[in-house]
C-alpha cells in the first residue's frame, strides 16, 4: 500500500520493520539516511509515520556512527603499525656502528684544483 507521494509507507522498504542490516556499507546506509531525512523534511507525514521514520533514522544514524569508529580504528592501528615499523628501523641504523675504515685521501689539496 503506497502513500499519496507514491513512496512505499513506513517500514515498507528494502528491511520492513529492521534496522540496518550488518551487510549494508556505509554507503548503502548512509543514503538511506539521508533519504529517511528528506522524507522527513517533505512533511505531510502523520505522526506516527514520522515517529517510525525518526526511529529508523536514529537506527542508520548509529549503525553509520559505529562503521565510522570501526574505519577510524582500523586507520589508528595502521598508523600505529606503520610507526612502530619506523621505530624498529630506526632502531636498527641507531645499532649500527661502521668498521673502522680510513677516509679516503683527496687526490689533491683542498686549495688546488685539480688540472684537467
Amino acid at each position: 500500500m503506497a502513500s499519496k507521494r507514491g513512496k512505499p509507507p513506513v517500514g515498507q522498504g528494502p528491511n520492513p520493520d529492521e534496522g540496518p542490516s550488518p551487510d549494508e556499507g556505509f554507503e548503502t546506509l548512509y543514503g538511506r539516511l539521508e533519504q529517511t531525512v528528506a522524507r522527513l523534511e517533505e512533511g505531510g507525514l502523520t505522526l506516527e509515520e514520522s515517529l517510525a521514520l525518526y526511529e529508523e533514522g536514529m537506527k542508520l544514524a548509529r549503525r553509520c556512527q559505529e562503521l565510522l569508529q570501526q574505519a577510524e580504528l582500523k586507520v589508528t592501528r595502521l598508523q600505529d603499525q606503520f610507526s612502530s615499523g619506523l621505530g624498529e628501523l630506526r632502531e636498527e641504523i641507531g645499532e649500527y656502528t661502521p668498521e673502522a675504515e680510513p677516509e679516503p685521501e683527496p687526490a689533491f689539496e683542498q686549495d688546488e684544483l685539480p688540472l684537467e
